[in-house]
């Protein structure tokens, strides 16, 4: 063999990584998700308290229904954005994707807020809604994963439940500030002036948020799995969709169904969450006779539940470093079996139930939001990392969680059992543990395709030669 082979070899058989890169990669995919889902999740906080009323004023009791199915409309095209964007990914690198991606995500959402009212346009208004919901859609498909690939590419093997953790911390933050936005205007504006112009200054915010999320990512170097990917086989860049789909299918078809259930688990349990309980709460209990809750209260609830979810985050996500994925996951896949009716049951009688409730959701939502994106992008390697998760991730949001609170609220209306949300979180549930039944451990192990990562600050102090000088370590990527 040859000192050049010899060289190539040593390369691609360990890396390690700068923490300082390390981190900058995890802020910005964190940062670039907290105006992405800030984006994508203000649709459901202002549906059922002003949207349903500018877009859809005629259609009675099915207001709320269409109201949610404009929002499950994101979700019909969210498959082939994760197509188009993860082969984009896979070919061209994660991080100019990812900064497109948040553009489309940001203008969409500026679109939205422009958009005249029922009143004005008559039938255009919703549909023009509907298609701005499927750019967002299209968007979020190629943006969730492609963060998912760059945080696990870019974090030490032994802490990637840690760094994929903060990635949720941006989702949720992004959701949160969503929430609290909708809060502000509400609280502030009279319900004249809040459907005549209010509601669109929550979408109006997005351009400042996009602009800082782009920013970061575009200063980003691309990962070192992809960086090592291209080393070896530079002719990879030219990579159809069609041998992308070739290489899924025969070769990670066990990878996906494992993937796909654990992505049913866990968003069907986010979307009743932080999508279908403002509606619930707001609109769906009161409707039936029983005690719901106002606008602001729904959305404090949602806020607080959130804030604690954000506290304990990076903490289960380091524990599962320790002690691996396969155990938290299937803590959230039993708890969702054995309190999603009870919690839905506690949502419907007061304000102590809905508290308690809320938080039953969150702490088993977490146990997904902290591991799941550390879990995930190992069942692919680097090779179709992006565009396996990105056609796998969204086609089973697409069919059963995003649309969840549509459906939800459809069987509810037509009915009338409260208990409708509760039987998904059940049956998502019994998704989740056969998902982690066959699961193979990832935590502690390099990324398929990629060579074993660790950051310098992992590393232990070099020792001093002769003359006091820190001898070389091995070799670094650069930052």
């Amino acid at each position: 063999m040859s000192d050049s082979a010899r060289r190539r070899r040593r390369r691609i058989t360990s890396a390690i990584e700068e923490e300082r890169t390390v981190r900058r990669a995890a802020t910005a995919a964190s940062v670039g998700n907290v105006a992405e889902w800030y984006d994508f999740g203000l649709y459901s906080y202002l549906a059922a308290v002003v949207l349903n009323r500018v877009f859809f004023p005629e259609a009675g009791r099915w207001s709320l229904v269409l109201t949610l199915a404009a929002f499950a409309g994101a979700f019909l095209v969210r498959p082939l954005g994760g197509f188009v964007f993860g082969v984009l990914g896979d070919r061209l690198g994660r991080t100019r994707v990812l900064a497109f991606t948040m553009l489309l995500m940001a203008g969409a959402t500026i679109a939205l807020g422009l958009v005249p009212g029922y009143g004005t346009i008559g039938i255009a208004a919703p549909l023009l809604v509907l298609f701005i919901r499927m750019l967002q859609g299209f968007s979020a498909g190629g943006e969730y994963c492609g963060a998912l690939t760059l945080v696990a590419e870019y974090s030490p093997d032994r802490r990637r439940g840690f760094f994929g953790s903060w990635l949720e911390f941006g989702t949720i933050t992004g959701y949160t500030l969503g929430a609290g936005v909708t809060a502000t205007v509400v609280a502030l504006l009279p319900d004249e002036d809040l459907l005549a112009w209010g509601w669109r200054i929550p979408f109006m915010l997005a351009l400042p948020l996009g602009l800082v999320g782009i920013y970061l990512r575009l200063r980003l170097e691309d990962t070192p799995a992809f960086r090592q990917l291209m080393e070896r086989s530079p002719a990879l860049a030219t990579m159809t969709y069609r041998r992308a789909l070739q290489i899924l299918h025969k070769r990670y078809k066990a990878a996906a169904l494992v993937t796909g259930g654990l992505v049913v688990a866990w968003n069907v349990s986010n979307y009743v969450l932080t999508s279908y309980m403002p509606t619930y709460l707001t609109g769906t209990l009161p409707r039936h006779g029983e005690a719901g809750a106002s606008g602001a209260v729904s959305t404090g609830l949602q806020v607080g539940t959130m804030l604690l979810m954000l506290c304990a985050l990076g903490a289960v996500g380091r524990l599962s470093d320790r002690i691996g994925r396969k155990p938290i996951l299937l803590t959230g896949s039993i708890a969702l079996i054995v309190l999603g009716l009870p919690s839905v049951w506690l949502v419907q009688h007061g304000l102590a139930g809905q508290v308690v409730g809320l938080l039953i959701m969150g702490a088993t939502l977490l146990c997904f939001a902290a591991v799941a994106p550390s879990t995930l992008p190992a069942q692919f390697p680097t090779l179709i990392r992006y565009g396996g998760l990105g056609v796998t991730f969204n086609v089973f949001v697409s069919l059963f969680a995003g649309t969840a609170p549509t459906v939800i609220e459809a069987a509810v209306t037509a009915t009338g059992n409260l208990d409708w949300p509760g039987y998904y979180l059940v049956g998502a549930g019994v998704v989740g543990v056969v998902s982690v039944w066959f699961l193979q451990e990832s935590a502690g192990r390099p990324l398929a395709g990629a060579a074993p990562l660790t950051s310098s600050a992992d590393l232990p102090s070099p020792p001093l030669s002769a003359t006091g000088v820190p001898m070389e370590l091995p070799h670094r990527h650069p930052s």
